[in-house]
């Protein structure tokens, strides 16, 4: 199962990240929130767009505006996250690149749905372009994450919520369960791992 692979990719993530070692030290209360808003966002980030999977792909769904609008609302607070360390022009761009991330996988979903396979392929590959630009803006903001590490971590993420809108179309509850769960586990050592790496980088402000 790609659960399995995750998390140990994740552990070699965290241990390259970190030098190979383990230090034990005191985590203080602003680390925590950090660490536990960022997640809580990222983890919205999968559940919305996994709601907006649902809204999309079923027939008579009246809520499909308003999941989007609430799903662009989360990369809006994603960006807002990163400015008090980032400043806001590099919130503002985070935003922007995770705006264009979904608004993408909308047309993904449509092209889907109505069985235009050839578009599917076209915007898959803008949807992984993006997903290197997401991964060049966080690893140049922060010399702690590698860019190959970062855009492994990001293609997981778009291959999950793939195999979730493909469960979804093909009536498969079963694997999209599977697909939405691991989504999440993977999306948490994600967001972890980004936060270790800003908490890492500017310690004085997580005093």
């Amino acid at each position: 199962m790609k659960k399995c692979w995750l998390i140990g990719f994740v552990l070699l993530f965290s241990l390259n990240m970190f030098g190979g070692t383990t230090t034990a030290y005191a985590i203080s209360e602003s680390e925590v929130k950090f660490e536990n808003d960022f997640r809580r966002l990222w983890i919205d980030h999968v559940l919305w767009t996994s709601n907006y999977i649902t809204s999309a792909t079923t027939a008579g769904a009246e809520d499909q505006k308003e999941v989007l609008t609430r799903l662009l609302k989360n990369q809006e607070d994603i960006g807002n996250a990163i400015k008090p360390v980032y400043g806001e022009e590099a919130g503002n761009k985070l935003t922007e690149l995770l705006t264009e991330h979904i608004v993408i996988a909308g047309k993904i979903v449509d092209a889907a749905k109505s069985g235009n396979e050839s578009l599917v392929k076209q915007l898959n590959k803008e949807w992984y372009r993006n997903a290197d630009d997401i991964s060049a803006f966080l690893s140049g903001a922060n010399p702690n994450l590698k860019n190959e590490d970062v855009k492994k971590m990001m293609y997981m993420h778009l291959e999950l919520v793939a195999d979730d809108l493909s469960a979804s179309l093909a009536k498969d509850w079963e694997a999209r369960i599977v697909a939405i769960d691991e989504g999440l586990t993977h999306i948490i050592l994600m967001s972890d791992g980004i936060s270790s790496a800003v908490v890492k980088q500017f310690p004085d402000k997580f005093k």
